[in-house]
């Protein structure tokens, strides 16, 4: 079993500089995942990555999110697949099977129902439930200012980093650190990731 997330930036055309984006893009997938046959950005805007240990998708999601909302003005949406993989293409966009079939079909869905991320597995009573907490969730998380996004985004890089490490890494002190993870209601969205884990290993 493995995990496909293809997504897209949300308003990237009104950038004038691609490459600020295009940057952000590449240091979040390949930050995910050193082998960069496992990951490709096509149609200009348009990605996919695929990310081995299933459980681990959900945070995933959450950091490409971050990384992109560093920049003023820009988003995402992405769609996950769950599934087995029948067939190791040369690279991830040739790959096949459930996982890459799910995440497209959903990907093909975001734009129509206006929600920014989205899950498909095997078990369509699993996905309702997920979906909702991800729609609840996107309350928040599509309206992560570039500091809660910054921050976001840090934690992730530094799991077990205190608040005071934080703040010397963007040169700013503990109080300001503790206001962004609290706006960005980072701590319930970890709860939420503790919850996927445990649902995605009983799909396994």
């Amino acid at each position: 079993m493995t995990s496909i997330i293809t997504g897209d930036i949300i308003k990237s055309r009104a950038q004038t500089n691609p490459e600020v984006w295009l940057s952000h893009l590449k240091n979040a997938l390949s930050y995910l995942e050193k082998d960069n046959s496992l990951w490709e950005i096509y149609r200009g805007d348009s990605f996919q990555i695929e990310i081995k240990d299933a459980t681990k998708s959900f945070e995933a999601a959450i950091y490409i999110k971050a990384a992109i909302k560093i920049i003023k003005g820009l988003d995402v949406r992405l769609a996950i697949g769950i599934g087995e993989k029948t067939y190791q293409g040369k690279d991830v966009t040739e790959s096949n099977g459930e996982a890459f079939i799910y995440s497209g079909e959903t990907f093909e869905t975001l734009k129509k129902e206006k929600q920014n991320l989205k899950i498909k597995t095997k078990s369509p009573i699993l996905n309702k439930e997920l979906n909702l907490y991800f729609k609840l969730a996107l309350i928040s998380m599509d309206h992560w200012t570039v500091n809660s996004a910054e921050i976001v985004k840090l934690t992730l890089e530094n799991p077990k980093a205190l608040q005071e490490d934080l703040a010397k890494k963007i040169g700013t002190n503990q109080n300001a650190i503790s206001k962004r993870l609290k706006r960005a209601n980072l701590d319930e969205i970890l709860a939420l990731n503790n919850m996927y884990i445990h649902k995605i290993s009983s799909l396994t």
